[in-house]
């Protein structure tokens, strides 16, 4: 590895997260900063996501995908982020070596002295589901639907069933009625959304979009092309309720079952992946199991939405270059576990250093298990000393909470022990 090309920073991704580590680490004071894509073009999945509902919070604007993208992707070539475009991450190790391969580029290797994963996620397939029946054409995920709808111009089918409540099924639901289709159900499994509230009204309700809880698809029916689904309701424990059963005519089924934070990379390098998330522990810097390795993004949990996302990659960018520059990512105190307390599925960061309340608020963010439809306190505390609390009017698990934990707090932080964050009725 002696010829490896050196830098400062690699990037790995290009969509929000990613561009706004390298846009951060830039500024911060990494001289060479690359950014490694697979696809032609950077931005990520925003680039097919033509509706809006971006920049509110970073921008405090409603933007299109595509057009939030553009902002980042002008900003980092105007600070002098460094691309290799179309080019695949073969491997990356401890010490933070990548291998790459790429058209233009050939067999690459580079060392990088940080290095930021920022690989987003996938979507769960009918493989993972387990869904039975033939193998008919017309069986797609909604994101492959949103990118042959959005930008490649093609309408996968006429009448459609969305199997799961995600934000893409709901905003594809809209989009195919645009389009001319009949969205004839969206079944949900589980007794909740599994999305934002704002898809569902806007989406659903606003188009006359049915949407049936507690039902899933039984078997999918036709040999050549998909003819029908069979749905069926479930009970508490996820059986089928036999004398449920109806059969939905339609020539597409599209799901919208789950994402995956996308880490096998980070695997191959030893980072330590939890199991509930899907995503590395990370530290309140961004940083991995593994010195050096920051992740940020739909990487470390799926959020929703992308302003969040850009906040977490100017969070890893910053925390990278730092450590590029001074050895040390933010500051060498120790670090408290932050837990999962009462009605609290996951917390990320895992970890919080008290000493980094000296840049600012540290922004913990959690998802609850089941829905407390009743105004909830977000709590942190220490063992039984409530140490902050924040309102919320409710608590949904599609719906992510975030708890700042404000400077003011870091002399309590320092005198405490483990850190737990618990939702409780008001």
């Amino acid at each position: 590895m002696s010829d490896a090309k050196q830098y400062d920073v690699v990037v790995i991704g290009s969509g929000p997260g990613g561009l706004a580590a390298a846009i951060s680490a830039k500024k911060t004071g990494a001289d060479r900063v690359l950014i490694i894509e697979r696809d032609v073009e950077p931005g990520g999945i925003l680039l097919q996501c033509i509706h809006n509902g971006f920049g509110v919070e970073v921008f405090k604007q409603d933007l299109p995908g595509p057009a939030y993208a553009q902002r980042f992707i002008d900003e980092a070539f105007q600070v002098g982020v460094e691309f290799m475009l179309d080019t695949m991450v073969l491997e990356i190790t401890r010490e933070r070596r990548i291998t790459a391969v790429s058209r233009k580029h050939g067999f690459v290797e580079l060392q990088a002295r940080a290095v930021v994963l920022a690989m987003g996620c996938r979507e769960r397939t009918r493989a993972q589901i387990r869904l039975p029946g033939h193998r008919p054409a017309g069986v797609y995920t909604a994101g492959t639907a949103q990118r042959w709808v959005n930008v490649e111009g093609y309408m996968p089918g006429k009448r459609f069933v969305i199997l799961g409540s995600g934000d893409i099924g709901m905003i594809m639901a809209r989009r195919l009625t645009y389009e001319g289709a009949k969205v004839e159900r969206v079944l949900e499994v589980m007794p909740y959304l599994s999305g934002l509230t704002r898809n569902y009204v806007q989406c659903l309700l606003d188009n006359d979009i049915e949407l049936q809880l507690r039902h899933t698809v039984r078997r999918i029916l036709g040999k050549n092309r998909v003819e029908a689904v069979e749905a069926v309701a479930v009970d508490e424990q996820m059986n089928y309720i036999p004398g449920t059963e109806e059969i939905i005519p339609c020539d597409t089924l599209l799901l919208s079952v789950g994402l995956i934070p996308e880490n096998e990379l980070s695997r191959q390098a030893g980072v330590a992946i939890d199991p509930i998330t899907g995503g590395p522990f990370v530290d309140d810097s961004f940083q991995t199991s593994v010195p050096g390795i920051f992740s940020a993004g739909n990487v470390v949990h799926v959020y929703d939405l992308v302003d969040w996302v850009t906040e977490a990659g100017l969070t890893a960018g910053k925390s990278a270059a730092r450590l590029v520059r001074s050895g040390l990512a933010a500051g060498d105190g120790p670090a408290l576990p932050l837990k999962a307390g009462e009605n609290v599925r996951y917390v990320v960061p895992h970890t919080l250093r008290p000493d980094h309340l000296a840049d600012g608020d540290i922004r913990v963010q959690l998802r609850v298990r089941q829905p407390l439809e009743r105004p909830v306190w977000v709590e942190l505390r220490s063992g039984d000393k409530l140490l902050h609390r924040k309102g919320e009017p409710y608590a949904r698990p599609g719906e992510m909470i975030t708890l700042p934990v404000r400077p003011n707090l870091m002399d309590e932080l320092k005198a405490a022990g483990e850190l737990t964050v618990a939702v409780v009725a008001r």
